[in-house]
């Protein structure tokens, strides 16, 4: 799931003061999960905002909406009798739902309102962490289910590099060795034969550095 942060609200405030009427728009998907972008944010930005323009001796209209996910072009299509009387948006959805929103409103000046981070799984609440970069070409079958393209701090798929010492990655002394964790998840389930096997050389051209991706389904297309 993706995650990410709230902007600061000094940067926001920067963003958006020379417009008078404004939408903040929030994401009931990733960012509700991670409490960046879900209505109750959308609620505590949009008091935050009133509170320093009233005190500021500027007028602003300031309004709230939160849509189911902004990354569809259906939910979106929700704000198309409203979006006009709004002189900018602030969508509290990741990078993907703030730029689908610009996309949609073409007219419209929409400013992120928070920072996209990376996909990653919730340890426990306020506690996310890391486990996939979308490299396109997934290879977990051949490490024990432990990613090295996410886990591994040198992104390597044959490892470990010699620099971990005590299971600890030398880049930090609280990161976990991504090998370490491969070679323990592969002893626990008997497969340290695996561990013995080169990793199958990657197609890079999935990733990211292969520009932008896409993908296409033909038998969802209507």
């Amino acid at each position: 799931m993706i995650k990410a942060v709230g902007k600061p609200i000094e940067e926001i405030i920067s963003m958006v003061q020379d417009f008078p009427k404004l939408l903040i728009a929030g994401c009931d998907g990733c960012v509700t999960v991670c409490e960046a972008g879900g209505l109750k944010e959308v609620k505590v930005l949009a008091s935050a905002l009133r509170l320093h323009f009233t005190q500021a001796g500027t007028h602003k209209q300031i309004d709230e909406t939160s849509l189911t996910r902004q990354c569809d072009k259906e939910y979106l299509a929700q704000l198309r009798d409203s979006i006009d009387g709004y002189d900018a948006v602030v969508s509290l959805a990741c990078g993907v739902g703030a730029q689908f929103v610009a996309d949609m409103y073409t007219k419209k000046v929409v400013f992120p309102g928070v920072n996209t981070s990376f996909m990653g799984a919730t340890e426990e609440r306020g506690w996310y962490v890391e486990r996939c970069q979308g490299c396109g070409q997934c290879i977990l079958a051949e490490t024990g289910g432990v990613c090295p393209i996410a886990r591994c701090s040198k992104r390597m798929l044959n490892g470990p590099c010699g620099g971990s010492e005590g299971g600890k990655c030398e880049i930090a002394p609280d990161i976990p060795c991504g090998w370490e964790l491969i070679y323990e998840r592969l002893k626990t389930l008997g497969q340290l034969d695996r561990f013995e096997k080169p990793v199958t050389p990657k197609d890079w051209t999935t990733s990211r550095d292969g520009g932008v991706r896409k993908i296409l389904r033909e038998d969802l297309r209507i």
